[in-house]
């Protein structure tokens, strides 16, 4: 089992910048692959970020550039970095571990103001 606790959304004006971190408690964090996931109501929960336990990451085409995605292993921990945020990236973003099929967080909301 593996419990996540997300931290670190809000509100911010366009282009602006958040950190979101996750808290991972639970067995052997250092090698299970980790993403972010973002969600606004009426769509499907869509990858943003992943990052492998050797460190590969993967990113949306719409994120690419602006966010970055790491983890500290000795910490249980991910960040994802956002930068230049636009308002079409207000959502509830979502830690997840293991893939669409694992384990996720409680989701933290990031509203992004024009």
């Amino acid at each position: 089992q593996v419990q996540l606790v997300e931290s670190g959304g809000g509100l911010v004006q366009a282009g602006g910048s958040l950190r979101l971190s996750c808290a991972a408690s639970g067995s052997i964090f250092s090698i299970r692959p980790m993403g972010w996931y973002r969600q606004v109501p009426g769509k499907q929960r869509v990858l943003v970020a992943s990052i492998t336990s050797g460190g590969t990451t993967n990113y949306a085409d719409s994120v690419k550039g602006r966010f970055t995605i790491s983890r500290d292993n000795a910490k249980s921990l991910v960040y994802l970095q956002m930068n230049s945020l636009k308002p079409e990236d207000t959502a509830v973003y979502y830690c997840n571990a293991d893939g669409s099929y694992g384990f996720w967080g409680q989701g933290t909301q990031v509203t992004v103001s024009s």
